[in-house]
């Protein structure tokens, strides 16, 4: 699976995205399937294609496997972002409701270095839970936790040697439209 990411990377080049409020995110980050997700200053969505210009190349076989595994469902992912978290990046909570069907699950695979995910209610505030995804753990947040708050608190570097250079991926999947 990371050789089929390089070859995704190679393609269409990590970015640093910026929130709406124009500052810049921790994470670098590209995407591959039919859409990429994109933040800027004109907000979050979804494009047809990378920064440079270029179409997103498809999804991987093996991230797909994935997918089908354990979706619940037979419709592919339009979206798989990549997120690379480098020492010191974060995540801070939000929910993933920039699709169009809130019925479809977010698959998310880590990969590399552990990373503190938290989660907590549909609601902004309230009571958070907190586990560490270590390399090679899947997520799955559909029906009621669809539309959690979410995010990634720090990362634990050196906790992996599936990187040569370390960090972490994380692959999080998606139906668009």
């Amino acid at each position: 699976m990371v050789a089929a990411l390089r070859e995704v990377v190679t393609a269409a080049p990590f970015f640093s995205p910026e929130t709406r409020w124009g500052r810049p995110m921790s994470v670098r980050m590209t995407s591959c399937g039919r859409y990429g997700w994109y933040s800027d200053r004109r907000g979050y969505r979804y494009e047809r294609r990378h920064p440079s210009g270029v179409a997103w190349p498809p999804i991987p076989a093996s991230v797909l496997e994935v997918w089908s595994a354990v979706s619940g469902t037979t419709r592919a992912p339009d979206c798989c972002l990549i997120n690379f978290y480098g020492e010191g990046a974060r995540m801070g909570l939000h929910q993933d409701r920039d699709e169009a069907d809130f019925s479809f699950p977010v698959v998310s695979i880590s990969l590399g270095d552990a990373g503190l995910f938290r989660i907590g209610g549909v609601e902004r505030g309230g009571r958070t839970q907190s586990v560490w995804l270590d390399s090679g753990d899947v997520l799955v947040l559909g029906g009621d936790a669809r539309l959690a708050y979410h995010g990634v608190d720090r990362i634990r570097s050196g906790s992996s040697s599936l990187l040569k250079e370390g960090g972490r991926i994380n692959l999080t999947m998606r139906v668009v439209e």
